[in-house]
């Protein structure tokens, strides 16, 4: 993306059309599969929850353990007569210290004064998509918001506070990790991506369930630097304003710690590849993928629903890189 070569592999969907919320079939059991780590893992595990229980206990800030899933699996097809995308995720049993024994030793010495790692043993010269369960105990809902009335893309900076590589990076305008305790229905009805972006857009900007908004799924992408898998969702909201989400977070919202930053950009494609583009500004490995298949679809159906609206964001990356090319001159 211009200058920018991120770390994001985007799996399914290039933002031309959204994957119906129908075609996501996920697949969990609950209490049937725990997700297994090596031993070399399950040592890195037990030193970050008995440390975590020292801060607790000494009252210190500490990161509390709450109960996730690991990927097992990710498949894609098609529909039989329009060939829609269908994609089936089955998910098993994990936690997010199992989360963060994995994800933030990917390149930690397995043994010491050896040079493998869980990154040369199981990611190097092989598919991501295929690799264990334990290295994928995360997956995250990723969320490009834009206003309604005033038309502007929200971007969002994770805290000092938040736990992982990610700090202090921008990244989506919200996202949320598929977490057990919220995302599991008490009814046994399958878990619903749909419902984790609406508990993000409430979390992360107090868009309530009263809102309207309107959601569509546009990919599936890993984050190949830390191992994530993420859901790409783009939210309209028909009628809130830049200045109605920065009145509601100011009065309280539930994960407000979890940014310290927003900026609101104008969405056009210009406007928002000049703000990702702009040298010096820290992303998340798949937060520009997201964003530029949002400006995909606003652009296909600003053409009434032609997917040639990618050749328009196409022509406005060439300008953005034309125009930051004009500024490293002057």
């Amino acid at each position: 993306m211009g200058h920018l070569l991120t770390d994001c592999y985007v799996f399914e969907g290039d933002g031309t059309r959204p994957i119906d919320e129908e075609n996501v079939r996920i697949i969990y059991e609950p209490g049937l599969r725990r997700v297994s780590l090596p031993l070399e893992v399950q040592r890195w595990r037990q030193a970050i929850q008995a440390e975590e229980e020292r801060k607790q206990a000494a009252g210190e800030p500490y990161r509390w353990n709450n109960p996730r899933f690991a990927v097992e699996s990710i498949v894609v097809s098609r529909t039989d007569e329009t060939e829609a995308p269908v994609v089936q995720l089955s998910l098993c049993d994990a936690d997010y210290f199992d989360f963060l024994a994995t994800s933030v030793n990917l390149d930690t010495p397995l043994r010491e004064g050896e040079p493998a790692t869980l990154r040369t043993q199981y990611l190097e010269n092989t598919d991501p998509v295929t690799v264990p369960a334990f290295l994928s105990c995360s997956f995250g809902v990723n969320v490009a918001v834009r206003t309604g009335p005033d038309r502007q893309m929200v971007f969002a900076r994770r805290s000092a506070m938040v736990a992982g590589h990610n700090t202090e990076r921008w990244n989506s305008s919200v996202n949320e990790g598929l977490a057990a305790i919220h995302d599991v229905p008490e009814d046994g009805s399958p878990i619903s991506l749909h419902a984790v972006a609406r508990r993000a857009l409430r979390e992360e900007l107090a868009v309530q369930d009263g809102d309207e908004v309107e959601l569509e799924l546009l990919s599936f992408a890993l984050d190949l630097r830390n191992h994530q898998w993420a859901a790409f969702y783009r939210a309209v909201l028909p009628g809130l304003t830049a200045g109605d989400l920065t009145r509601r977070r100011s009065r309280g919202v539930e994960d407000k710690w979890e940014h310290d930053e927003f900026r609101f950009v104008p969405c056009d494609p210009d406007s928002v590849l000049d703000f990702v583009l702009e040298e010096g500004r820290s992303w998340t490995p798949c937060a520009p993928a997201l964003f530029y298949t949002a400006l995909v679809r606003e652009a296909v159906l600003a053409r009434g629903g032609s997917p040639s609206g990618l050749l328009d964001v196409e022509a406005a990356e060439r300008r953005a890189m034309d125009r930051l090319g004009s500024r490293r001159t002057a």
